[in-house]
C-alpha cells in the first residue's frame, strides 16, 4: 500500500502521530528532497529504502510504485499534500493499476507561518476570506485566478511558491488595489530551525526580501490581519447566546 503522508511545516516533531508511525513502519520512502526535514527520516528502519524525489521523474516514482505492490510504501510530502503536492496525477496512476493507498494530512507551511507570526488569519470586521495562491511564473495559473484579480478581494492572502517573483507580486498586489502601507509578512522556512521573519508592506516586499536574501522557500501573507485593529468575537461575548450559553443580561 501506498501512503501519502504531509511531514508537516518544517520542524520534525510537527508530523502528526499517524504519520509518524506508518514511516517507522515503512519499506520504502519517497521524500521531498530539501523541503522534507531530513530528521524524519532517521526513525525509519534500517533496511528502508529512501529515495529523494527531487532527483526524479513522475515515471521513475511509479515505477516504485508498481515494482513494490507487496510493500509498505510512504511518499511523504512537505506541509500536507493537498496543496501542491502533485499527488492527484500519482494516484491516478495508483487507481489504474489497482494499488491501494490513503492520505495522512499535515500541518500546512501556511498554518506553520500563522504560528511563527502568532497570528490569526480571520478576525472579524477585517477578513473572514483566506486566500491561498501562487504567481503564475514558468508554471502558469488560470487567467482569473491572477494576483491582481485575487487582490481586489482584500482578504487575507497567503502566497506559496512565490519568493523569486516578489517585483512581480509587488506589482500585481498594487494593481489589484492593495495600498502602498498594506501589511505584509515574509516567513521563510516557518518552524524550522533556521526560521526568518521579515515584516514590510506592499510598497517594500521586494526591497525587504532582497536585503534579507530571501528568495525561496519561504510565504508571503498579504492583509490588514497583520495590523493591530479588529472587533471583539461575538462567539464569547457576554452579550451573545449561543447553543450552551444565554446571554447576559446588560
Amino acid at each position: 500500500m501506498v501512503h501519502f503522508i504531509g511531514a508537516g511545516s518544517g520542524a520534525a516533531d510537527l508530523i502528526t502521530v499517524r504519520g509518524q508511525n506508518l514511516l517507522k513502519n515503512a519499506d520504502i520512502v519517497i521524500y521531498a528532497g530539501s523541503l522534507v526535514n531530513e530528521e524524519l527520516l532517521s526513525i525509519t528502519k534500517s533496511d528502508c529504502k529512501i529515495y529523494n524525489s527531487a532527483y526524479m521523474t513522475l515515471e521513475q516514482i511509479t515505477e516504485i510504485y508498481t515494482e513494490n505492490r507487496q510493500k509498505e510504501i510512504v511518499r511523504l510530502h512537505t506541509g500536507d499534500p493537498c496543496l501542491y503536492g502533485a499527488i492527484k496525477e500519482q494516484m491516478d496512476i495508483l487507481n489504474e493499476n489497482g494499488i491501494p493507498y490513503d492520505i495522512c494530512p499535515g500541518v500546512s507551511s501556511f498554518c506553520g507561518a500563522a504560528a511563527a507570526l502568532q497570528m490569526e488569519y480571520t478576525l472579524p470586521n477585517v477578513s473572514q476570506t483566506v486566500i491561498i495562491t501562487r504567481v503564475g511564473g514558468k508554471t502558469p495559473v488560470p487567467s482569473n485566478e491572477d494576483i491582481s484579480k485575487l487582490a481586489q478581494h482584500k482578504a487575507t492572502m497567503v502566497i506559496f511558491l512565490s519568493a523569486g517573483l516578489l517585483e512581480t507580486l509587488e506589482q500585481k498586489l498594487k494593481q489589484g488595489g492593495c495600498r502602498d502601507d498594506m501589511p505584509v509578512a515574509i516567513v521563510q522556512k516557518a518552524t524550522w530551525q533556521d526560521q526568518k521573519i521579515v515584516r514590510c508592506t506592499v510598497s517594500t516586499l521586494s526591497q525587504c526580501a532582497n536585503k534579507n536574501n530571501i528568495t525561496k522557500t519561504a510565504l508571503i501573507i498579504v492583509g490588514d490581519v497583520l495590523g493591530s485593529d479588529y472587533e471583539r468575537s461575538l462567539l464569547y461575548h457576554p452579550a451573545f447566546s449561543t447553543e450552551f450559553r444565554k446571554a447576559e443580561q446588560q
